[in-house]
């Protein structure tokens, strides 16, 4: 047996004896970044998988060690470009928890709406951006159609469109604008009044269908043995959801549904993703209601002009829109943190490709990658 190694767009005479190495990446439009899959082909079938990350790496948690912990907000709510303000939120998290200290009440409500309504832009990039992939154009109109009215919002209470900077440990950077709730309610009413017709638009079509049912299946066992998290996770049937099994913020007060599904394909995957978007939107709803009815206070602590964090270890985690996320902090007492290791949602998801992809064809790849809802910054740290 001899191998032939082929880049794309090269092309090779087909021999019975030759196995074809062909690299998908790391800048192909197929793939969500500069990733790369080196695949060995059998025919037209693929044989193994491996997939090959490192391309965007910038040393992130390095960066963290020697900057304090305002600085580390900033890198922290870019490894996973889609969901800033959760990212922020486990490093403020994780240093509260060393500090011993309690963020007001006014804060941590307000912090779980800020967070569901991230969720629901994450979730609606991917809704959109999936059926592109596969060759449908219309959804993504759609959906960025309700990504605009749910940004105009964020927006408006930090003053950026990704990278929100709005986390502060104690609290928030400032009280929420005057008004600013009804135009939350009203954005929040009038996406939950379009997502059925995005969801017709998509989940019932026939070539849809056909790209994604029986396609891509994850198991059980492959979850557990890789560390899947997230809507991946749950698809399959993996009863899993941070925000009700181990709440934090104000999750312990809201009937959070954890959405989960049991094909564990490509199809059940994108359809967990639509109903963890309705969940959102309700449980973005209970959150106003209660900032209502809240009485006028501090939403943070006020903190010495340098921050520094006692002696000790924790390890802060959260349900990030595309899955488990994690800093575990270690402090000798200093202004910055002597290690802060990051557990991206996206490095254990993608991982998995090398189990997912072997059996199926080339054509069939590019559905796959498209659901498993990664962000390569969240691989690559």
């Amino acid at each position: 047996m001899t191998e032939r190694v082929v880049g794309i767009g090269a092309g090779a005479k087909e021999l019975a004896t030759e196995d074809m190495i062909l690299n998908i990446g790391p800048q192909h439009p197929s793939t969500h970044g500069v990733l790369r899959l080196r695949l060995t082909l059998d025919g037209e079938r693929i044989a193994t998988a491996e997939p090959i990350i490192g391309y965007m790496h910038r040393g992130a948690e390095k960066l963290f060690e020697v900057r304090d912990y305002r600085q580390i907000i900033m890198l922290a709510n870019r490894h996973d470009w889609l969901a800033g303000f959760a990212n922020e939120l486990g490093v403020v998290l994780a240093a509260e928890r060393l500090l011993g200290m309690e963020p007001p009440v006014r804060a941590v409500w307000a912090r779980t709406l800020l967070a569901e309504l991230n969720r629901v832009l994450s979730h609606l990039m991917f809704l959109g951006s999936y059926p592109l992939e596969l060759g449908a154009m219309t959804p993504i109109f759609y959906s960025f159609n309700e990504r605009e009215r749910i940004q105009a919002v964020m927006e408006e209470i930090s003053g950026g469109r990704m990278h929100y900077m709005f986390n502060r440990v104690g609290g928030l950077k400032e009280d929420l604008p005057l008004g600013w709730l009804d135009r939350v309610s009203e954005a929040v009413a009038e996406t939950r009044r379009r997502v059925p017709v995005i969801e017709d638009l998509i989940l019932h079509n026939d070539i849809f269908l056909a790209r994604t049912k029986g396609v891509g299946v994850l198991t059980h066992e492959q979850i557990m043995q890789y560390g899947v998290s997230g809507p991946i996770a749950r698809a399959s049937g993996v009863d899993i959801d941070l925000r009700r099994d181990e709440p934090y913020l104000a999750y312990s007060e809201l009937p959070v549904k954890v959405v989960t599904g049991s094909a564990g394909d490509c199809h059940a995957r994108f359809g967990v993703l639509f109903e963890q978007l309705k969940v959102s939107l309700e449980l973005a709803d209970s959150c106003v209601e209660r900032l209502r009815s809240l009485p006028p206070g501090p939403i943070n602590q006020r903190l010495p002009k340098v921050l520094k964090v006692p002696e000790g270890h924790t390890y802060a985690w959260t349900e990030n829109p595309l899955g488990i996320n994690g800093y575990y902090l270690v402090s000798k007492g200093d202004k910055t943190p002597w290690r802060l290791k990051l557990r991206s949602a996206s490095y254990g998801n993608i991982q998995v490709l090398r189990e997912m992809l072997p059996g199926h064809l080339v054509a069939d790849m590019v559905a796959i990658l498209g659901s498993m809802f990664f962000v390569v910054g969240d691989i690559d740290k």
